[in-house]
């Protein structure tokens, strides 16, 4: 566009895009940035859907994912990337709550669609994961994806593609396949990526997706046939969280402009007490103090300056009980070790769960545990295993705030001298409404002082039960060292006295008078081994 008077100057025509069309031109933001990493990203996003759908039905999961390479004789349909790359199919079967023939199109052809646009704990938060998953498979293949679903009556099978252009869905075929007594959800696609390259990511994802679900049963098979199953081994599940209100310390401006033009309420004390978690009337009389504001005003019709007044009493109160942790759900400290003791089989793991705190205005909560031994070698690194309300975290693990607080403890003081040379893993599960992550890719969580301090606790609680397993197990060591000393020098004298004397001495007597050592130290490593 010409500007008037001004020959030589263009304007650019302003021009607006879809939430979907968005993506489409910034696939790295969503975990997609090359073949390899979208192979991962795919699958983790579907089995995540998957789990989600099985906890809110409350039902043990069951989660089938079947990956095929499809023979092809035209490779035209690519992306942009020197990675070489293959057609694959792939099905993700799920036995969670299942949808309806007109929930379908919606909820897994539109982008920002999701049913987490709430104040809660959750794997995902925007809706946004699963349908890129599709969207990525029909931008390298232009073939159709297809769900299939039921809610425990009529099996629908919709054939579909999203109209990013438009962020829509675009039915291509509806079907009514018979009926299923069982609610189940089978999502199935297509897509071009590298499979060789990202197996190694995928098989540890799943390891560690088991290790923080052990009450699910998980099945995987690999293009050549090749079939892991990783079986549960409790069946109790974790309690579900439950949605909250903002905590005023949690919130900004504009949350604070929406808030009061979205609520109910007619006076601006109600509108505090009643939007806010743990806001009273006293309190909320003394922060409309700070503002000069009158407690009567109405919330919808404050001014800008108001509001502006309002925000800036509400930041300044610094008595605001924390949030409130009851909304939260943690794993427990027995399941945390049931998962880390049936993919690892340690001989020894202790696990604490240390009490709510807050982070950002928002509640939290760290688990932390110590597995030692058994089936864990030394890698010459350390071994962290990082989850964020119960999704493994495998990059940048190096950038995260628990492995800068493994590196600051000195865990020469339970018995370890060195983390990367001993057969030693540590475990770290932060759940929050909303996880400290440092960068949109949200695979690393920043250092703040809290969540640090909260970690650093958790493994030095776990590192005394640690010392006390290896002190009774070096006891017991050294008493069976004590023994067989003894009894070889025993034998020697029992033997020359039978030369002299011509009767052999009672070995067994004298040896059964260091029996009670050795059986100390035995009480002792099976008290460490129970711990």
């Amino acid at each position: 566009m010409r500007l008037p008077g001004k020959a030589s100057v263009y304007r650019e025509e302003l021009e607006e895009i879809s939430p979907a069309d968005f993506f489409y031109r910034n696939k790295a933001l969503a975990g997609f940035d090359n073949p390899v990493k979208a192979t991962y990203t795919i699958i983790r996003e579907l089995v995540e859907n998957a789990l989600d759908a099985c906890e809110e039905a409350r039902r043990l999961p069951e989660v089938s994912i079947v990956l095929n390479k499809v023979e092809e004789k035209d490779k035209s349909i690519d992306i942009d990337s020197e990675v070489p790359t293959e057609l694959y199919s792939l099905s993700v079967r799920d036995n969670g709550t299942g949808l309806s023939a007109e929930e379908i199109p919606r909820a897994f052809g539109q982008v920002l669609v999701s049913s987490k646009y709430k104040l809660m704990q959750s794997r995902g938060t925007f809706g946004l994961g699963g349908t890129m998953a599709l969207l990525y498979g029909q931008i390298t293949t232009n073939m159709p994806f297809e769900i299939t679903s039921s809610t425990g009556s009529k099996i629908h099978k919709i054939t579909m593609k999203i109209d990013i252009q438009a962020n829509k869905p675009v039915v291509l075929r509806e079907q009514t396949l018979g009926v299923s007594i069982e609610p189940f959800t089978e999502v199935k696609l297509h897509f071009r990526g590298n499979y060789p390259r990202a197996r190694s990511k995928v098989i540890d994802y799943l390891r560690q997706t088991a290790m923080i679900t052990p009450y699910a049963n998980i099945e995987f098979r690999e293009p050549d046939g090749s079939l892991y199953i990783f079986e549960r081994n409790v069946r109790e599940l974790p309690p579900l969280p439950k949605e909250s209100l903002p905590h005023p310390k949690g919130i900004d401006l504009e949350l604070l402009q929406r808030m009061l033009k979205g609520t109910k309420t007619r006076r601006l004390v109600s509108f505090l007490e009643t939007e806010f978690q743990k806001v009273g009337r006293k309190t909320a009389l003394e922060i409309l103090r700070r503002a000069n504001l009158d407690p009567a005003l109405k919330p919808k019709e404050l001014t800008s300056e108001q509001i502006s007044a309002l925000f800036r009493a509400i930041t300044n109160y610094d008595r605001f009980l924390p949030p409130d942790p009851s909304i939260l759900s943690p794993l427990g400290e027995k399941l945390f070790m049931a998962g880390i003791k049936k993919e690892l089989k340690p001989e020894f793991v202790w696990a604490v769960k240390r009490p709510p705190s807050s982070v950002w205005g928002h509640p939290f909560l760290v688990e932390t545990a110590i597995a030692y031994g058994g089936d864990i070698n030394p890698t010459g690194k350390v071994q962290l295993y990082r989850f964020a309300n119960r999704i493994p975290l495998l990059y940048d693990a190096s950038s995260d705030v628990s492995y800068l607080v493994a590196k600051r403890i000195n865990w020469d003081v339970y018995g370890i001298k060195s983390l990367e040379e001993e057969p030693i893993a540590l475990f770290v599960h932060v759940v929050s409404t909303k996880i400290p992550f440092k960068t949109v890719g949200k695979e690393f969580m920043a250092n703040e002082p809290v969540l640090a301090k909260e970690i650093e606790l958790g493994w030095r609680e776990c590192g005394r039960k640690l010392k006390a397993y290896l002190s009774g197990k070096n006891r017991v060591k050294r008493a069976i060292s004590r023994y067989i000393a003894f009894k070889r020098y025993y034998e020697v004298i029992a033997s020359s006295l039978e030369e002299l004397t011509g009767k052999r001495p009672a070995v067994d007597e004298l040896l059964r008078k260091l029996a009670p050592t050795v059986e100390e130290g035995g009480e002792a490593r099976d008290e460490s081994q129970e711990a």
